[in-house]
């Protein structure tokens, strides 16, 4: 009985945490599902966004300004990996390594120490694990993330119907043809690459508020959650509509069943240290699973359709 009122008691801050997470996701579904490039900046730009956004606020800025500049910030890293990328040839997987590395240096100068903390109490923050229960409506911070979530794939939505929201779906559907369209894919790409950046620098200004800190390691892993998120919220939700606001949702309810897993096993007493290398696991089997099913389960058809032919 203990067990599970200590589960029930943890819930609301693992689905606050998974919906703020849940942005970082969609960030990351823009490059991964959409552009087709694997982009490993988002370990060091979530990080980008929380320590810009925690600097500005007890600097006295606004929260609407430290939120916008966040983005900003987060856009500008995707814009330096992109650059990497398109301009200078490197592979994208090696652009954002590389984005990633001179990341943490930025992140040291911009928080001035290796952490910074930010007190809730003290600032009118947006969300903070504080306000996730027993708090007014409109200061929930499940309600805030959701929102927030629910903004996000709205305007995403809408943008991807423009002309250059298609412009850069084709690019990540197939690079030659859409070249061969007139699209300029370096744009397209770099682009895509900034927008996903400026999500996942949003997702470390909500992360920052909510723990009530800033930290230059806070993004280490992001990759591995993000996928993880993407990859449990097509399995669970994916075949209830193919509808490309859905998948952005799935991408941010991913995230909530993560967080909600791993608070279950903090409780169960279970090693916490071990959920990154199950999340590893997790990731790996899903993305292995469609190369298995094409290279040996098509192959074991085939060969029985020709003995039968035989």
């Amino acid at each position: 009985m203990d067990l599970i009122t200590s589960i029930l008691n943890s819930l609301p801050g693992a689905v606050a945490q998974g919906l703020i997470w849940g942005i970082m996701a969609i960030g990351l579904y823009i490059t991964f599902k959409i552009l087709n490039v694997s982009d490993l900046t988002v370990d060091g730009s979530l990080c980008t966004g929380g320590a810009v956004c925690v600097v500005m606020l007890t600097s006295g800025y606004g929260m609407v300004e430290s939120l916008i500049c966040s983005v900003l910030a987060g856009m500008l890293c995707g814009l330096a990996t992109g650059i990497f990328h398109t301009v200078m040839g490197i592979p994208a997987i090696l652009a954002g390594i590389l984005t990633q590395l001179a990341l943490y240096s930025v992140n040291l100068k911009i928080l001035g120490k290796a952490n910074q903390a930010i007190n809730a109490s003290k600032y009118d923050l947006l969300v903070t694990i504080r306000n996730v229960k027993n708090v007014p409506l409109f200061e929930n911070s499940i309600l805030i993330s959701a929102i927030a979530v629910l903004l996000i794939v709205v305007l995403l939505y809408w943008f991807f119907g423009t002309s250059l929201g298609c412009s850069l779906r084709a690019t990540g559907s197939n690079l030659n043809m859409s070249r061969a369209q007139g699209i300029n894919t370096k744009i397209t790409t770099v682009l895509g690459l900034m927008v996903s950046n400026g999500l996942v620098a949003l997702s470390g200004a909500f992360l920052a508020q909510f723990n009530g800190y800033a930290d230059v390691s806070m993004g280490r892993g992001a990759i591995v959650t993000g996928l993880a998120a993407i990859i449990i919220g097509g399995a669970v939700f994916g075949k209830i509509s193919s509808n490309f606001g859905f998948r952005l949702i799935t991408a941010a309810l991913g995230g909530v069943i993560y967080w909600i897993v791993y608070q279950v096993i903090i409780c169960i007493g279970l090693d916490a240290d071990l959920l990154k290398l199950l999340s590893a696991l997790v990731v790996a089997v899903f993305l292995a699973v469609p190369y298995l099913k094409s290279e040996y389960f098509s192959k074991s058809k085939v060969r029985k359709a020709g003995a039968h032919n035989a």
